[in-house]
């Protein structure tokens, strides 16, 4: 990407003390928003991030005897708190060992090991005892070295659940819907899998807050999802009065969606849903029902039980525990346990809604593996929560406090990003093993073909940004990125599932070359992919990676149609949010869009347009461009789904927070009316695009095939 002039703190010289320390705590002190580019960090920056870390460093005497302590710490040790073995290689911390060390692992299996030859993929407790005296004990990731490419090239849908609108949902997508489309899209359009947005649990407010990616839980999904009339105990609602005004009340929520440029109400939608789930709440589990939630419950645990305590809790008290009566401030105190008790009906309430959600997430992924995708359902997992949300409240040791997630000025954004989310902390996730990170990633590759990783370098470290102060005053935190990818290839070696990274932007070097050799894939972007280390121009197909999820847009960006059209570029004039004059903008992206065009041409992948028999223009550009994506060697290749019948409007415009109505906006076609997804299974033009990419993928297979047969030949 090109290179970045963004805005830069003051510069000053650190401390050669505070510069030691900074980096025996994975804290840095300069950045690179180019690779010509060194930014440095501020003396306040890394001295408050230490302070989130537990490390004082607010005087010079202060630093000198951390950084005698760290440097004591790191010295004596014998082990990390976590060592990762991949396969059957040895470990650097082991193989540091003094000579005679003996080793002692008691398994995630529950048995007892000398040595760690043999064992079984898990995290394991590993305890070392050196011929001096010195014990240690560590957690063990042992992982598979690498996860299995997917087993067939696929291409596949992208949408935004809550906007895929059917004649059945009650006035946003919901997971019957999500079940129709991948029943469809597999058995019909031969798709290989269906992404949507993060599923995550949403903080509750008026309004609550829309965004997907700022979730009150990522461990657990969220009932405004579920398919009412789906759940087994609708049938037996005792008052089929009220769950008839309900279907009304649903269908007048629905029908005012589906008019032109009308927003989705994701608060009226789950108000209505809260009322149904409430009714089917006073209808007995039969005892298979019963038998099988108890369980969930059991396999769930502490966790659960945490997040629904918030959600009772919050009813009362409000979304934000951070106002809540003191004593409940903490899920372990007495008043918590007490107030747990009393509430113990809603916490039952909101535990039996997680697990009706989990039901229905399973079945959807069942549906799709049945319809024949070979993937299925790609679920997205969000880099962080909502600071005020259960997670943050149930887990509050491993997050930093006074800090936020975001990103450091760069071609972009020239003032950085504050997204509002709280990281956390990689000395107490080590510590645990990274229990938290394990606990959500194994609840969400319950339902999940593959899981897209929202910045995933964020496994590696994350910009910091301390509360009050912008975001050109932050600084990166390093995690054992080792670890935290270790434990992600696990997981997902556990469940059968392909990982994608999303890894646009900003990418520290190493750091895709690490995912791909894990067999972790990467996220390229059509208008992205140029040559930056050479003349800039268009990547040629052949050059694009391969081990990749390959798309025309993503939900943070312009769509097809938009970026086409030069209508994203007017859409951000009326918003205010052009950093340079309409003109040059406009003659930008014109330039842009035109070199693009031409490549299609020369490729020969843009024809059918002109006169009354011909695809209209747009149409046919829409076409090429996916002959594109199918042209390079990328494994899954992703259709937008709003791009196959021209909407307009990207799902979340950056930058903007009520001037746009972001993750508020139903699929619709280029005129702003939505398409439902009956609608969809029957438009022309998506079919017509459809069966250009089928085309595509087939001639891509036989040109693959051709060409190995070439080179066995030659």
């Amino acid at each position: 990407m090109p290179a970045a002039q963004p805005a830069e703190p003051p510069t000053e010289d650190l401390p050669e003390d505070l510069t030691r320390l900074a980096a025996l705590h994975g804290v840095a002190t300069s950045y690179r928003p180019s690779p010509d580019r060194t930014v440095p960090a501020s003396a306040t920056a890394v001295t408050l991030a230490l302070a989130a870390l537990g490390v004082d460093a607010s005087t010079p005497g202060a630093v000198r005897a951390a950084l005698a302590a760290r440097e004591t710490e790191l010295r004596e040790r014998l082990l990390p708190p976590t060592v990762v073995r991949w396969g059957g290689g040895t470990p650097a911390a082991l193989a540091a060992l003094p000579s005679g060390t003996r080793l002692r692992v008691d398994t995630e299996q529950g048995e007892r090991r000398e040595g760690v030859e043999g064992l079984a993929y898990g995290v394991h407790r590993l305890t070392a005892s050196a011929p001096d005296g010195r014990t240690a004990e560590a957690h063990l990731v042992v992982a598979p070295a690498r996860l299995p490419a997917p087993a067939a090239r696929s291409h596949g849908l992208l949408v935004q659940l809550y906007s895929l609108l059917s004649r059945r949902s009650w006035g946003m997508g919901d997971l019957g819907d999500l079940g129709e489309l991948a029943a469809w899209a597999g058995r019909s359009l031969g798709a290989g899998f269906v992404q949507v947005n993060p599923l995550h649990a949403a903080v509750p407010g008026a309004p609550t807050d829309p965004s997907p990616y700022r979730p009150s839980s990522r461990r657990f999904p969220d009932p405004v999802h579920l398919r009412i009339e789906d759940v087994p105990e609708f049938a037996y609602v005792t008052d089929p009065e009220r769950a008839r005004t309900l279907r009304e009340r649903a269908g007048r929520l629905r029908e005012g969606v589906l008019e032109k440029d009308a927003l989705i109400d994701r608060d009226a939608v789950w108000e209505l849903k809260r009322e149904a789930l409430g009714l089917l709440n006073e209808v007995p589990l039969g005892p298979g029902r019963r038998a099988a939630y108890c369980d969930y419950l059991a396999e769930q645990g502490t966790a659960l039980e945490d997040h629904a305590t918030w959600c009772a809790l919050a009813e009362v008290h409000g979304s934000d525990w951070h106002r809540w009566p003191e004593g409940l401030r903490d899920p372990r105190s007495a008043d918590t346990d007490r107030a747990r008790r009393e509430l113990m009906d809603r916490v039952d309430f909101h535990s039996r809604l997680t697990w009706l959600t989990d039901t229905q997430l399973t079945a959807a992924q069942r549906t799709a593996r049945e319809a024949g995708m070979p993937v299925g359902i790609v679920h997205d997992l969000a880099v962080g929560v909502h600071p005020r949300g259960a997670d943050s409240w149930a887990q509050q040791e491993y997050f930093a406090a006074g800090m936020s997630v975001g990103a450091p000025p760069d071609a972009f954004n020239s003032r950085g990003q504050d997204w509002g989310l709280p990281p956390w902390r990689p000395d107490r996730l080590a510590a645990s093993g990274y229990a938290p990170f394990r606990g959500l990633l194994r609840g969400l590759f319950r339902y999940a073909g593959a899981l897209r990783v929202d910045h995933v370098m964020g496994l590696s470290r994350l910009w910091w940004v301390p509360e009050g102060r912008p975001p050109t005053e932050g600084t990166y935190v390093h995690h054992d990125a080792e670890a935290m990818l270790a434990v992600l290839v696990l997981e997902a070696h556990r469940a059968g599932a392909v990982v994608i990274g999303e890894d646009l932007g900003t990418v520290e070097p190493g750091v895709r070359e690490a995912l791909r050799e894990r067999g972790v894939l990467g996220t390229s972007v059509l208008w992205f992919e140029r040559d930056w280390t050479g003349d800039g121009r268009p990547l040629p197909p052949e050059r694009w990676r391969a081990d990749c999820l390959a798309t025309a847009t993503t939900h943070d960006l312009p769509s097809t149609a938009a970026r086409l059209t030069g209508e994203h570029v007017e859409l951000r004039d009326r918003l205010g949010l052009l950093t340079r004059p309409l003109e040059e903008e406009r003659a930008g992206a014109a330039a842009d869009t035109a070199e693009w065009l031409d490549v299609l041409t020369r490729l020969g992948l843009l024809h059918g347009t002109g006169g009354d028999t011909g695809t209209p223009a747009e149409e046919a550009e829409i076409q090429a461009v996916h002959r594109f994506l199918l042209r390079t060697p990328a494994r899954m290749v992703g259709l937008w789904l709003p791009d196959a019948v021209g909407d307009r409007r990207p799902q979340n415009l950056p930058g903007t927070w009520d001037q746009y109505p972001n993750w508020r906006l139903p699929v619709a076609d280029a005129e702003g009316r939505p398409v439902t997804l009956e609608d969809l299974a029957a438009s022309p033009r998506l079919h017509a695009l459809i069966d250009v990419v089928r085309d595509a993928a087939r001639d891509a297979v036989g040109d693959g095939v051709r060409q190995r047969g070439g080179d066995r030949d030659g």
